[in-house]
Order: structure tokens, then sequence, then C-alpha cells
């Protein structure tokens, strides 16, 4: 019975913290120059739309089971045209994986980078 009470736990703290490792990878991209937002998923959508206020948008991490402390981060930005896309994608990695482990004290695993889309940056008027 100890042991089903100590799983029960674990998992529950895991839950509870996603949403602060997405918060800190999702602020952690969102300061690579190149990087004009993070596109949330459909699920975090559906959510929000039923008025649930849901931390890291445009991020999703998955706590591996198998190994204890590892976790994998996915980011799905939307890259301002002109920039090398490659380039942004390894800035966001390398970024998103010290921020968390330094913040958080967990191992990265992985950080992939599924590029969204490109927009122009917006003009700046002389207004």
């Amino acid at each position: 019975m100890a042991d089903n009470s100590v799983t029960e736990s674990i998992k529950g703290d895991r839950s509870m913290t996603q949403g602060f490792v997405a918060q800190y990878a999702a602020e952690a991209a969102l300061h690579i120059e190149g990087v004009a937002y993070l596109v949330p998923s459909f699920a975090v959508s559906l959510k929000e739309s039923a008025g649930v206020v849901h931390e890291g948008k445009g991020v999703r991490v998955v706590f591996n089971d198998n190994d204890e402390g590892y976790v994998s981060i996915t980011i799905y930005p939307v890259v301002f045209y002109g920039m090398i896309i490659p380039e942004v994608a390894w800035s966001i990695q390398e970024r998103v994986k010290a921020d968390v482990e330094r913040f958080t004290g967990l191992d990265v695993n992985t950080v992939d980078v599924h590029v969204c889309g490109v927009v122009e940056r917006p003009s700046v008027s002389d207004n």
C-alpha cells in the first residue's frame, strides 16, 4: 500500500511541475532573436476556450518514466522572415536546455523544435 501512495505522489508532483517547466521553456524560447511567438497546440486552445489558463503555450513537456529526472521538451515557434531557421532552432535548443536545467534541476534529454511558420516583422511607423 505504501508503494502506491509514493507512486501517486510522484505522478502528482510531475503533472504539477509540467506547467512550470513549460513556462521556463517558453520564456527562454521567446528571448531568442528571430522568434515571433509560440503556437499553442490544439489541446491548449481547447482548454483556453473552456476558460482554463495554460502556462507555457507553444511548449510540450514529457517526463520520461524510465529515467528519473529526465524531461523532453518540444517547442513550436513562428520565426520572423529573413532569419536563418536552423540557427534560430539551434539557439532555441541551447537556451531552453540551459534555462530549464538551471532553474528546475531536471536533466533535459531532448529539445525538439518544430517551426510552425514564418511571418514578417511588424513595421515601425514614425508617427
